[in-house]
């Protein structure tokens, strides 16, 4: 007689060819396949072309790096506040382009000195810098003319100028009426410094 009892029975065999269903990971990582991932950096690689494409622009050499300034306001403040007539470059060519004007007049008590520089960019892309002063000890007269070598005197528009070698072997051309100083000099030729000193003209306000 054959017993029937629990140690007769034996639980199903799992079947093999089941698989167990992917983990969610397994199926996120499938899906970045290569096509996914271009997809996902196409954004970011047109933003740097963008960029790229911008920096190359700014550094062409089509576009001029010269920022031009407009010097009237503060050469209408030294003309308020000195003690003196100013006078400054006016009707110079539209390729002597100033670039920078600086003033000690903002801080002037009356009767105080006043100077006044305004600095061009030449035609042939040199420097010409002016300065006008009441104050012989002023720092941007005396930058440019202390340890100066005067080599004579020229001629510029019916006005002697001395002239004179400074220390970095530029040319200044300098000229000074009752207490007044007036300093043309840089990188510029001596030819684009005359033109500048040449069209000095008294502050007409």
């Amino acid at each position: 007689m054959t017993g029937v009892g629990p140690t007769s029975q034996r639980p199903p065999a799992p079947e093999d060819d089941v698989a167990p269903a992917p983990s969610p990971a397994v199926q996120r990582a499938a899906r970045m396949n290569a096509a996914n991932m271009v997809r996902s950096l196409l954004p970011l690689v047109v933003i740097c072309l963008v960029i790229v494409a911008w920096t190359s622009f700014r550094q062409s050499p089509d576009v001029d790096p010269i920022r031009e300034i407009d010097p009237s306001t503060t050469v209408d403040l030294a003309a308020a506040r000195a003690s003196y007539p100013i006078a400054y470059p006016q009707g110079l060519a539209d390729d002597y382009r100033p670039t920078s004007a600086r003033t000690d007049a903002g801080a002037a008590e009356e009767g105080d000195p006043v100077t006044l520089q305004i600095g061009y960019v030449t035609p042939s892309e040199e420097f010409a810098g002016f300065v006008v002063s009441d104050d012989r000890r002023a720092d941007p007269v005396a930058v440019v003319l202390d340890g100066a070598v005067e080599k004579g005197t020229v001629d510029v528009g019916g006005q002697s100028w001395i002239r004179s070698t400074t220390e970095n072997e530029e040319t200044a051309l300098s000229r000074e009426v009752d207490g007044v100083i007036v300093v043309v000099s840089g990188s510029a030729s001596e030819a684009e410094l005359e033109a500048v000193a040449a069209s000095v003209e008294p502050y007409d306000g």
